[in-house]
This record gives structure tokens, C-alpha cells and sequence, in this order.
């Protein structure tokens, strides 16, 4: 039966609109959404078809993994294929027509570097750190989120260069409801830039998936969509055929038949005029049937009705069809069945021409990543009928053993080549989970292999996550303590945390199950059970640095010096995880004994420098551990008052940084040299090296819809330079806030003491709120007796102390600066506290108590520790600064302090780079 298409005067309408504006300069995006069945496809074949040759380019491509070239922005990608593709009298190709035609089956990374001049170090970078990754169980996360945004930005701009090569385009995409990671993320980008661009764009939404993961994820950034481009976006929706519309598709399907009267009328009545029904209950009726033809009135029953007249020898090979998926190969059927091909591609050539239910795709119509298969492809007519044939003609049983049958056929499936296509080892990795717990530990290392694939040659990093949970769920369903079920745990646990590391959460995200520690613990738990020296010092590391996330400093500082014992137990092949384990303890150590951490970083400085082991300077980990290195000495030689050594290190990390590809450690470094700058009185540099760490994040955050736990620490510090100048208060509240509120939404323990620190701080240089510092205050002394984050706790009193006496209330104030004062002393120099502040702080308690003796050795001590840190400073004008320019240094050395002296507490963090919100 030829293809009819009736009615949608209404939605051609709608989309012809759409089109008329495009021509006029307007440009927009209109959401044709149907629900399964409704013709929502049918529509934009029909808009393709009829529009060739008119005013505008009309391209339409699918998300539908049978169709184009699938991967990380595989409908964009066969957009900017077809645009590519067409003549141009008197123009040269473009470089994305060269790179396509070159890579045609190439991820989407490979062909960003071919048609990109310059931007293939970047990727390449990415590609190293993901590998990187995958052989040491540590990532640079925070590094590659920028390099999908690079890429996905290259993507659209391409598209919108093509779009302006020419008459205007309309471009239409099928079910996004199943856009791939890439595509979502490109679309975001896309529409910020659409405006003003001879470019529109319909979308075909199938509702009816809005309950899958996938569909979700659409349809909740399409609601995002609307609120943020409301006046650019618009929705249409497909309802059923009205009766006038089934009466003409029937009299064009059975044209020249002998229809009873009423007929079409009592098809609209039992089908509802939908579509898909309609032509199921058309395709049932044979001439002679009169008026008696029997309507079923659901769906399922009317392909039970067109099933029935098939031979059983065909109904095997449909239903395993159907179980195979919306699209399968004779080759799959012929080798679960033992059928030969031959015969199994005859039995499907005479169902397709006699009952209709499965048609023969052509080689030319097939997508490119089936190019290199030597396989015949079939589809169903609909995956409304697939789904009715696959759910309702096999029980439970049968259809996971089918699943397990056609996994093992499609490996075998005849091709050019010893690799199959990525879509291929996602459909078998999909059945082998659908066959159920008989096929756990082949769906965990499919999962598993998928993940590292598409990782490493996609840079699909949210992609990869996804199949690692799948491999986890797989791997559980294996029995306790077996080796594989381990190995397979902690290596898809490994990676699933490496991958995330850079969105990690504090405690609140345990109420996810698992919650990164709980999947920490159990993937080192696993490889304690393995025996595997080399992976339990990696999974120790791991665990190390969620505790640290989740639980505080102490469970961290712990596990990380045990990760550093088990690594030096390995020998030479552990020299790798030694060093980062070094750097990391390194990092963390300091919080609690400034003097050993500064140790632990040397010995991993000079182990860098002396192993042979550790010579690849193209490593992205390595390069990592050594930026994160470098930058921790120079900031605690600061805190130990080093002043120059501490400069150097922290500008020659700087400077290291922006010679690199991937510089996601520069926040941090950047963060440092600014508290640098702000110890040694000079605001201007310290404002500017934090006006550039936050431009740095937010280039990307909008993309990224994420952005690092420093982006608050930075806007924190902003605020407190701020609050220094009347004139800027209300920027100093409105920066202080917006940083405690995206605190409070990552709620990472090792910084959210911080920055309710510098909260109270500018709340009281400004002379804002004082009962809303008091509750900040108790909240951190109520969360650090927990957390042991003692620095904050010791930050904390002082506040107190300093508000409680600019309120009258003595004896409370030096309550607080003893306690303050009795830690320090408990614990010696600390990093992110200057010892000088707290001892200026406990003295002006003491004295207003009538505590002068006391006080004035307090005093003395303070200024000491001054003088000491200016002779850490060569340069006589940069000395002169620290001493004159610094309001608490000029305190110090006044007969009479002043009631509002000092740049407070300036607190900092010294955690992760890689926790992020």
C-alpha cells in the first residue's frame, strides 16, 4: 500500500510559519510534540518533502540510533554532512566537508580536529587525560569539561556558518526526546546564539518517552529552554486524525475496493484517529469482508490480528526481530535460529511484499557506521508494532533468553575489520543487561568497556557515567566475593568516580544510592578481597578523597596517608600511584601540621624530579599532581610567612598554566596568589587575579551548567576586598551572598566553613546584620566540633569575639579569644590563618577586660611574627607595603589600635581542585 498522507493542515501550517519568518530574518524553534503513533514523524518527512526548492534549505535529520551517523552530536554531525555535501558553483568545500569526508565514520572529536585548525591539541589533551584516567584511577576532571565545551561550540558555529552560506536553513530533528549527552549540550549552546541567524530550527518531541531517563532529561531542559528564550521558543501538538481525515485515508488505501458505508466512520470510533492504529485496522481488511471485518479496539489487538495470518516459522523470526530491536539483520535471525540466510531473507522478502509488517532498508538508506558491516537491514513499520509484537507474543523467559541469543549473534555479525561499530557494541551491550542475571558479568564488562570507548574516543564524559552505573548494577547481581564481580566493581567504580569528581557533593549527596563514599568504600572493600596491591592503594586514594567530601578532615587525612603506606609497598610499578598519593596527602596534611605537610609535598616534589618513571611530560595526570604540587608548596610556604619563595612558586604556576591546552587548575592557583597579594597589602593584583579566576569559570558555566566549588571561594574573597571600601558595600552584600548560596548548593564540608566565615566578615565591615553573623558564627562552631576543620573553628571565635566587643559585651569576647587562642596554641601555625590576626584579636579582648599585662605580651608576639614574615620579603617596596599598606600591620605597630583594624581572618581553603558543584 502506497504512503498517505492526510490532514495536518493545522501543523503544516503551524511549521510553514515558522518557515515564512525564517525568510523574513526571523529566526525561532518550534517543539512539535506527539505521543507514539500520532504522525509527529510522518509530518516532518512530509514539511521535507514538500519544501525542497522553495525559499529556504530544509534539512531533517533523526536521533533515532538506526538513522545517520549516531555518536556524541550524531544529528548535527549528519546536518552539517548533508549542508556540506551540496554544490556550490565557484566555492571551495568548507573544512568540515573536507574533515566529514575524510573521517566520515570518525567520532566527533577526531573530525572537531581535522576541520578545526589549532583546536587539535586541546582535544588531544582531552583524549590524554581520559586515558590517563583509565590507567591510574585518577582524572583531571576539572580540566575536560572545558574541551566538550570547545568542541560543542565549534560544532554550532559550523552549523550557523553553514546556514549563512546560502538561503536561509530550517532544519528538522526527529525524536530529541533521544538526543545523545553531545546534542543536548550543543542545542543548549546553539540557541543563545540563534537570534538574528538565518537558521530556525523544529524539533519532533515523542512525549511518550517522557518516562525513560532520557526523555526526562529533554524535557526538563526544554522547560528550561522556554523560560530562558521564551520569546524564541514555541510548542505544537499533534492530536488525533479528525473522522473527515480517516474517511480520506481510507478511501486512498482501499481505492478501487468495495468499502461498505460507514465503514471509515466505525474506524475513527474504534481507533481514536490515530494513526498508527488506523493503518493497523486498514491493513487488517481484505476485500469480501463487507461490513462484518472485526475492529479490534486496542492496538496490541490488531497487530495480534495481522500476526495470526502469518506462517509460524515467519512468527519466530518476527518476534526475535522484534526482540533484537526497532531495526534488525537477517544475518542476527539466521544464526539464533540455525535458519540459513538465505532462507531467513526469503521468509522476510514475502512478509514485507504480502503482510507489510517488516521493510527491506537499502544499502544507500543505511547510516554511516553500519558501512564496514556485510549485513541485509530490516525495519519495522512502526516501533509501536515492534513493541506489540516483542512484548505480546513471548513470555518473560523466552525473551530474556532471546536477548542473550541475539547479543552473542550480533558479535558475530560479518564484517570489514576485526571492530565492530560503537552502535553495534551498544546493542549488544543493551540485550546482554536485558538478558538478565545469566548474563550479569558479560552486561558489567560491556557496560564497563563502553564506558572507557566512549570516554576516551568521544570525550562523552556523561555517556561514560551512565554505562558505568549500568556495569555496577550488572556487577552486584554477581554472587559476594566472586573475583570477577570485584575486579569489575573497582574498575567501574574507579572511573564512574574519577569521571564525576569534578560535580561531587557534601554529605547530601549519601542520600543518592550509592553516595560517593559508599561507592568508595565499596570499590575498596573489593579490592581488598582481589588482593591487588596496586588497585587497593588506588581505591584507598579514592576513598581518601571522598571522605574528605563527605565526612572531614580527619577519616581523609587517615585514609590518605594509608594510601600512601600502600603505595610505596608496590615498589616500581607503584611509583605513579605513590606520587599522586604523595601530592594528595600533601595537600591535606597541612590543615592539620603545617610543618609535615610542607614535608610530604617536598618528598613528592623530589620524587617527580628523580624517578624515571615519572618523565612523561605529555601525561595529563602527572602534569596535574605537578601544577597541584607546586601551587600547595608556594601557598603554605605563604602560611608559614615565606613571603618571596611563596611569589615565586605561585607565579611560575601561574604563568606554567597559561602556556597549557587544559588549565583547570588555574582557579586554584589563581586563588592562592590573590591571598598572597592580599597578605602583603597589595588589594589591586589580589582583586585582579580573582576577577580573572571567576571570568575563567563562568566562560563555560552556562555550557557546563556546573562550575567548581572555587568559583564561591574566589567570589567570597572578592566580596571581603570590597567590603574594605564604603562606597562598594552593596557589591561586597551582593557578592557575599551569591557565594553563600552556591555554598549552600554544593554543600562541600572542607568549604562551607570558609566561605560562612568571609560571609560574617564582610557583614561586618559593612556594619550589616549583626544577628545574622551571630548565627553563621554558632552554625560553624556547631559544624567543625564534627568536621575537626580547626582553622575555621579558630577563624570562627575570633569573629565572635571581635562583634561581642564592638558590642559592649567584654567578658563574652574573651571567652571566645581564649578558646581561639587555646587551639592555636593546641596546634601551632596553621594554613588559611594568620597567627598574628589571632593574637591581635585575643589581645584587644584581654584588654578591654582589664587584662593589660597579658595583652601587651600578646601584642609584642603579634608584631613579632610580622617582623618575621617582612624579612621573608626581599624587595624594600614590597616590604614597605606589607608593613604600611596592611591595616592590621599598621595596627600593630600604632600606640593605640584601631576598633575597625585589619583585613580579617582570611580564611581559605587548601581542598580539592576537583570538588565542584
Amino acid at each position: 500500500m502506497a504512503a498517505v498522507f492526510v490532514d495536518r493542515e493545522d501543523s503544516l501550517a503551524v511549521i510553514g510559519s515558522i518557515a515564512r519568518r525564517l525568510e523574513e530574518g526571523d529566526s525561532s524553534v518550534l517543539v512539535v510534540e506527539g505521543d507514539s503513533g500520532m504522525g509527529k514523524s510522518s509530518l516532518l518527512a512530509e514539511v521535507h518533502r514538500t519544501s525542497s526548492g522553495g525559499a529556504c534549505r530544509v534539512v531533517l535529520v533523526s536521533c533515532v540510533p538506526g538513522l545517520g551517523r549516531g555518536g556524541e552530536y550524531g544529528p548535527f554531525l549528519d546536518a552539517l554532512a548533508e549542508l556540506s555535501s551540496s554544490s556550490r558553483a565557484g566555492k571551495r568545500r568548507s573544512m568540515w566537508a573536507r574533515a566529514l569526508g575524510r573521517g566520515a565514520v570518525s567520532a566527533a572529536p577526531a573530525l572537531v580536529s581535522l576541520a578545526i585548525p589549532g583546536i587539535g591539541g586541546v582535544v588531544d589533551a582531552g583524549t590524554a587525560a581520559v586515558k590517563s584516567a583509565l590507567a591510574t584511577g585518577s582524572i583531571p576532571a576539572d580540566s575536560l569539561g572545558s574541551v566538550r565545551t570547545i568542541m560543542a561550540h565549534q560544532i554550532s558555529e559550523a552549523l550557523l556558518a553553514e546556514a549563512r552560506d546560502g538561503a536561509p536553513l530550517l532544519l528538522l530533528i526527529d525524536d530529541v526526546q533521544l538526543f545523545d549527552e553531545g546534542s543536548r549540550e550543543l542545542l543548549h549552546i546553539l540557541l543563545r546564539k540563534l537570534a538574528g541567524q538565518p537558521l530556525s530550527l523544529v524539533l519532533g518531541l515523542g512525549s511518550y518517552t517522557s518516562t525513560t531517563a532520557s526523555g526526562a532529561e529533554t524535557a526538563q531542559l526544554l522547560r528550561m529552554w522556554e523560560t530562558r528564550h521564551n520569546l524564541l521558543i514555541a510548542r505544537h501538538r499533534i492530536g488525533a486524525l479528525p473522522d473527515w481525515a480517516v474517511s480520506d485515508l481510507v478511501s486512498a488505501r482501499l481505492r478501487g475496493q468495495d468499502v461498505p458505508a460507514g465503514f471509515a466512520a466505525q474506524v475513527h470510533s474504534v481507533t481514536g484517529g490515530r494513526p498508527v492504529f488506523v493503518d493497523q485496522v486498514l491493513k487488517l481488511w481484505r476485500p469480501g469482508y463487507g461490513t462484518d471485518v472485526p475492529l479490534p479496539h486496542e492496538l496490541p489487538h490488531a497487530v495480534r490480528e495481522r500476526f495470526r495470518g502469518i506462517d509460524p516459522e515467519v512468527q519466530e523470526l518476527l518476534v526475535l526481530g522484534a526482540t533484537a530491536g526497532q531495526f534488525f539483520f537477517s544475518h542476527t535471525l539466521a544464526e539464533v535460529t540455525g535458519i540459513p540466510q538465505v532462507r531467513v531473507q526469503d521468509l522476510l522478502h514475502r512478509v514485507a511484499d504480502e503482510h507489510g509488517l517488516v521493510r527491506e532498508r537499502r544499502r544507500a538508506d543505511m547510516p554511516r557506521w553500519a558501512d564496514g558491516l556485510h549485513i541485509d537491514w530490516y525495519d519495522f513499520e512502526h516501533r509501536a508494532l515492534q513493541s506489540c509484537i516483542r512484548e505480546g507474543q513471548q513470555n518473560e523467559g523466552a525473551r530474556l533468553l532471546r536477548h542473550a541469543q541475539v547479543a552473542e549473534a550480533l558479535e558475530r555479525l560479518p564484517r570489514a575489520g576485526e571492530d565492530l561499530p560503537r552502535e553495534v557494541r551498544v546493542m549488544i551491550a543493551d540485550h546482554l543487561r536485558a538478558a538478565g542475571p545469566s548474563r550479569a558479568a558479560a552486561s558489567a564488562g560491556a557496560h564497563y568497556r563502553l564506558a572507557r570507548s566512549v570516554a576516551v574516543d568521544e570525550l562523552a564524559f556523561i555517556q561514560a557515567e551512565k554505562y558505568c552505573r549500568t556495569a555496577l548494577d550488572s556487577a552486584r547481581q554477581l554472587p559476594l566475593g566472586e573475583p570477577e564481580r570485584d575486579r569489575l566493581l573497582v574498575e567501574a567504580a574507579e572511573l564512574l568516580l574519577s569521571l564525576t569528581e569534578v560535580r561531587w557533593k557534601g554529605s547530601g549527596s549519601e542520600a543518592a544510592s550509592p553516595g560517593i563514599d559508599s561507592l568508595a568504600a565499596e570499590a575498596e572493600e573489593a579490592a581488598r578481597r582481589l588482593g591487588d596491591p596496586l588497585l587497593m592503594a588506588r581505591t584507598a586514594l579514592l576513598r581518601g578523597k571522598t571522605l574528605l567530601a563527605v565526612h572531614g578532615l580527619d577519616p581523609s587525612l587517615e585514609k590518605h596517608q594509608e594510601a600512601v603506606a600502600l603505595a610505596r609497598e608496590c615498589g616500581p610499578q607503584g611509583t605513579e600511584a605513590l606520587y599522586v598519593a604523595l601530592v594528595e596527602y600533601g595537600r591535606q596534611l597541612p590543615k592539620r601540621n603545617l610543618e609535615a605537610g610542607l614535608r610530604v609535598l617536598f618528598e613528592a616534589e623530589e620524587l617527580y624530579a628523580s624517578a624515571a618513571e615519572l618523565g612523561d611530560v605529555a601525561s595529563p595526570l602527572l602534569q596535574h599532581a605537578r601544577n597541584l604540587n607546586e601551587m600547595q608548596i608556594g601557598v603554605n610556604l605563604f602560611d608559614a610567612g615565606r613571603f618571596d619563595e611563596a611569589l615565586q612558586r605561585l607565579l611560575r604556576c601561574v604563568e606554567r598554566l597559561n602556556r597549557e591546552a587544559m588549565r583547570g587548575e588555574l582557579p586554584i592557583a589563581l586563588n592562592y596568589l590573590a591571598q598572597l597579594h592580599i597578605a602583603m597589602g597589595d588589594t589591586e593584583a589580589a582583586e585582579a587575579a580573582l576577577t580573572r579566576a571567576l571570568a575563567f569559570e563562568e566562560e563555560y558555566q552556562e555550557e557546563r551548567e556546573t562550575i567548581s566549588g572555587w568559583h564561591a571561594y574566589n567570589h567570597a574573597l572578592l566580596a571581603l576586598i570590597a567590603s574594605r571600601t564604603p562606597e562598594r558595600a552593596p557589591e561586597a552584600l551582593r557578592r557575599i551572598q551569591a557565594a553563600w548560596l552556591e555554598t549552600q548548593e554544593t554543600w562541600l564540608v572542607n568549604l562551607v566553613p570558609i566561605v560562612r566565615n568571609l560571609y560574617v566578615d564582610v557583614l561586618m565591615a559593612v556594619g550589616e546584620n549583626s544577628r545574622l553573623a551571630l548565627q553563621l558564627i554558632g552554625d560553624t562552631l556547631v559544624e567543625t566540633e564534627i568536621t575537626k576543620m580547626e582553622r575555621s573553628r579558630i577563624a570562627a571565635f575570633c569573629l565572635r569575639s571581635r562583634l561581642r566587643l564592638a558590642q559592649g559585651d567584654a567578658r563574652s569576647a574573651v571567652v571566645d579569644a581564649r578558646a581561639a587562642y587555646a587551639i592555636l596554641e593546641e596546634r601551632g601555625a596553621m594554613p588559611a590563618l594568620r597567627t598574628e590576626e589571632v593574637l591581635y584579636d585575643v589581645s584587644r579582648a584581654l584588654a578591654a577586660a582589664d587584662a593589660e599585662e597579658e595583652a601587651a605580651d600578646l601584642l609584642e608576639r603579634a608584631r613579632a611574627e610580622v617582623r618575621r614574615k617582612a624579612d621573608s620579603i626581599g624587595d624594600p617596596r614590597q616590604r614597605a607595603r606589607f608593613l604600611n599598606a596592611v591595616p592590621l600591620n599598621q595596627a600593630l605597630f600604632t600606640d593605640v589600635p584601631s576598633e575597625s583594624a585589619g583585613l580579617a581572618v582570611t580564611v581559605r581553603d587548601q581542598g580539592d581542585s576537583q570538588t565542584q558543584g
